[in-house]
Parts: structure tokens; sequence; C-alpha cells
């Protein structure tokens, strides 16, 4: 019988080769794939990867268990912990917001994906969420705001004035409201999202890999307020360097452990 004290830990995220479809799992299903530095470095890395083997045309991204992604987690926070990936803090958020690869990038969205789930979508070229997840921007609720890309995608992905709504309020949308306002592209059977994505994945691989590439970069490169221009990140940083150290963002999630109204300053 193995010693558990010495049993290697699972790792943070998994890789695999599906013909030309490189697979990518968060793969902390007990913590819901919440964010820590091990997840970001797995998905930096595994990114990587997929964008230096020629091979592989289209990547997609799942999570393990019930849910896609639960955000950044809290106890590494807590503890003190980095969540940056290791060696590449511009990779940003889980290794993957501001990690340009240029091939297609398809979020399966499993379950569970509000806030930093969210990112994750919008970071992505193309999403298919399974009927019953949700997805949206929490973090006002907590006295934080949506620092890893969801204030500067959501309103270039669905109307200014829905995003505001999104963002102020923190109220989740469905997966069906999602694909009416087009930030979904496919609405999957529940237990499905997985599949279709990969069937939506082969669609795009059997076309002329270097079409498909320059096609990705002409859309990004000439969309009004790029997301990926380093100057609109520079400004997110500043936002996040007012709100994230201010007396809220601590009384958000202390007020959120100990299941009460939180109380706002203001500062």
């Amino acid at each position: 019988m193995a010693d558990e004290s010495t049993t290697a830990p699972e790792p943070a995220a998994l890789y695999e080769r599906r013909g030309n479809v490189a697979l990518i799992t968060l793969n902390r299903p007990k913590a819901m794939n919440s964010v820590n530095g091990a997840l970001s470095t797995a998905v930096g890395n595994f990114l990587e990867q997929a964008e230096a083997d020629d091979e592989v045309r289209v990547i997609v991204i799942t999570g393990s268990g019930r849910a896609f992604c639960a955000g950044a987690d809290l106890k590494a926070i807590g503890s003190g912990q980095s969540l940056e990936a290791e060696g590449h803090p511009e990779w940003g958020f889980a290794g993957y917001v501001q990690h340009w690869v240029s091939k297609p990038t398809i979020a399966a969205v499993n379950g569970f994906a509000l806030g930093g789930g969210t990112e994750l979508v919008l970071a992505s070229d193309l999403a298919v969420v399974d009927e019953n997840a949700q997805l949206g921007l929490p973090e006002v609720k907590r006295g934080l705001f949506a620092a890893a890309g969801g204030v500067i995608r959501m309103q270039q992905q669905i109307p200014k004035k829905v995003a505001l709504e999104l963002a102020l309020t923190g109220e989740p949308i469905t997966a069906a409201e999602g694909k009416e306002l087009g930030l979904v592209n496919r609405v999957a059977p529940a237990g499905t999202a997985l599949d279709v994505a990969l069937e939506l994945a082969e669609k795009i691989a059997v076309n002329a890999p270097l079409s498909v590439r320059e096609s990705k970069a002409m859309i990004h490169r000439t969309a009004l307020g790029a997301d990926w221009e380093p100057g609109v990140w520079e400004a997110n940083l500043n936002s996040m360097k007012i709100v994230f150290t201010s007396a809220d963002a601590m009384e958000g999630p202390r007020a959120f452990a100990e299941k009460r109204a939180p109380v706002w300053q203001g500062k």
C-alpha cells in the first residue's frame, strides 16, 4: 500500500492531444478549479507547448469535476501565495488571460464559471457553455472588481449597457442569455460541453492552419479597443492598485467568510 504522505500531488492542470486539438484541463476539482500559482504555471506552460506543436491547430480549455473555474484561490491569497505563473507574470491570471497564442482557443465551460471563470471565457476566442452553467462578474459584491480582463473584455463582446449592468450589479446570466448576447457560441446539453467544444474545434482544425491563424490575428489586431494592447492592461493595473488595497477589499471577503452583509467604507 502506498504511503499517502509521500504520494505525489495531482497536477494542477492536464494536457493531452486529440488529433489536431490540444486539450488543457484545469485539475483542482476539490477546489472547484480555483486558480493558484501551480495552476497558472501549468496552464501557461501547456499553452506554450501547444503553440510550439505544429500538429496542434486548436486549443480547448475545460475543467475537471463539477466546475469550470471558481476564480482565484482565496486560501492561497490568504496565506500570501502568489497566483502568478512561475517566471511569467506577463501571462496574467491562470497563465491564460494575457497569454497570446496564435491558435484559436475554445472554452468548454462544464460547470461553475462565475468571476475568474467568466474571465477565462472572455479571454477565449470561442465559448461552449453547459446549459446549467452561469456567467457573471460578482467581484463588486466583495469590494473588488473583475481585474483579470472582465471589465476590459465584457464591453467588447456584448452591448456596453449590458456589460455595465453585469459589472455593476454582480448578477449572473444563464448560458442561454449569454448565447443571445453573443458571449456564447454554443449552449451544450447538460454534461456535454466538452464534447460539443471538441466538435467545434474539429470544424476549425480541418481548415488551412495559416489561414486560421492569420484570420484570428487580424480580427484581434483590428478590433476597437484591442484587449491585447499593453496600455489597456496598464490602465487596468492602476485601477487594481486603488481597489485591491482598499479597506473595502478586505471587508468584502471577510464578510463573505463570516456570512454577514458587508459594511462598506468607500475607502
